[in-house]
């Protein structure tokens, strides 16, 4: 297994996948759902292509990153997107995030570590 080949495969995928949520919800803006009807002009939003783009690209990522290592040493990185969310959601959203979200972001980011540690390239 060379986890240090796939780790970029990994990292991409979980940020593509990060973005693809900030596009969508502005895409989404102050759009309401209300029922299949209301999903169609959904369509016609570009971020809203732009975060479906994203999500098909990080799927294809994703897919390579697998051939490469252990789905168990890969998917724990996937609590990356926590991280990525938060801080995308800050700064490109300008949304609130309370300390306590902060400091549970910040121990994942540790976890995240100890689990990329316990594997050898």
């Amino acid at each position: 297994m060379n986890s240090l080949r796939a780790l970029p495969w990994i990292i991409s995928s979980v940020t593509l996948n990060a973005l693809a949520q900030v596009f969508l919800k502005r895409g989404l803006g102050r759009v309401s759902i209300d029922g299949l009807s209301s999903f169609l002009p959904l369509l016609g939003i570009p971020w809203v292509w732009a975060g479906l783009i994203a999500y098909g690209v990080s799927l294809l990522v994703w897919l390579k990153a697998l051939s490469l290592v252990p789905v168990s040493f890969a998917y724990p990185f996937l609590a990356l997107g926590f991280i990525l969310n938060g801080l995308f959601a800050y700064f490109f959203l300008s949304e609130s995030i309370p300390m306590i979200r902060w400091v549970a972001l910040i121990l994942i980011s540790v976890g995240i570590l100890l689990q990329g540690m316990s594997y050898q390239s």
